[in-house]
């Protein structure tokens, strides 16, 4: 799927720079977008027990990605009116939170709850979340002062694709993995507990120090690197003339914060993952035991 799709892809992208025919952009947008997600979907789809569906999967990735898209959108231009890091943060809390709730209501009437199918079906939506926003990114990155931009459309699809594994798809596979364990431990209902509530926060963090990163790595710069004329024309808002050290420097550090964000990520789904899938792992009655319409074990 993937190969097929990434060499459909660059045909688009080949032949559109070649004839100049604009008809091809809404083809390398989507496709592009949403190439490595749907991968990835297929990829966990294949490990999800029964109850995950070909249709749960399709209705989690189109729905769970749209509502996630609009609430963050909404909240995030009601409380969110500028860039710091308290605004990085909490675009890291709205949009966990806004996929978690839209994952609880998608899975509100599961017949049963393992960490296994949390995870398959939190990494769906956040796939579909990464695969829409994607799309955004790359739309407007395709209008520049000067016109239409079609090497700006391909860098930022590729730079995307390339992140979209160790992003949103990964952050709410781990909440998702908890929401249902905790359901599997509590009698078959979706509740928030407090280890979901410290896992979300965690994610969150994570979501938040992947989004600061670049300014982070800016601010390390100048406090290893900066002189005193660097630092007085930032007191007075202006932007400073950097050296070739410190621009190598900052690459260095911001690529260095997003290795470690997505190692933190990747750890701590893999430790939920060995957990859900261990061989003689004791399982409790609650997560193997169907759930009747009346909400009771059978």
């Amino acid at each position: 799927m993937f190969v097929g799709g990434l060499g459909l892809w660059v045909a688009a992208v080949v032949v559109t720079f070649v004839t100049r025919n604009p008809n091809l952009v809404p083809t390398i947008i989507l496709l592009g977008s949403f190439l490595v997600p749907v991968t990835f979907v297929a990829y966990a789809f294949g490990r999800a027990g029964r109850v995950v569906t070909a249709q749960r999967i399709l209705t989690a990735f189109v729905y769970g990605g749209v509502l996630g898209v609009l609430g963050a959108s909404l909240l995030e231009a009601e409380f969110l009116t500028r860039p710091s890091m308290a605004g990085y943060l909490g675009v890291g809390l709205i949009e966990e939170a806004v996929k978690l709730a839209a994952l609880w209501l998608l899975a509100r009437r599961l017949p049963r709850y393992t960490m296994g199918d949390g995870i398959v079906l939190g990494a769906t939506v956040g796939f579909g979340f990464a695969a829409l926003e994607s799309a955004g990114y790359a739309f407007t990155a395709l209008f520049t002062s000067g016109g239409l931009s079609l090497s700006n459309l391909v860098e930022t699809e590729v730079l995307r694709g390339v992140l979209t594994p160790v992003g949103h798809g990964l952050w709410t596979a781990i909440v998702g993995g908890v929401l249902f364990g905790a359901a599997a431990r509590g009698g078959g209902r979706l509740r928030l507990t407090w280890w979901v509530v410290g896992v979300y926060l965690l994610v969150a963090g994570l979501h938040g120090l992947w989004d600061a990163a670049q300014p982070i790595a800016v601010w390390l710069t100048l406090l290893l690197t900066g002189t005193p004329v660097q630092w007085q024309l930032l007191g007075v808002g202006q932007v400073p003339a950097v050296t070739q050290a410190q621009v190598h420097l900052f690459t260095v550090l911001n690529w260095g914060l997003l290795i470690l964000d997505a190692a933190v990520g990747l750890l701590v789904l893999r430790g939920r993952w060995h957990q859900a899938t261990t061989p003689g792992r004791p399982e409790r009655a609650a997560d193997i035991a169907p759930v009747t319409a009346e909400g009771k074990r059978q």
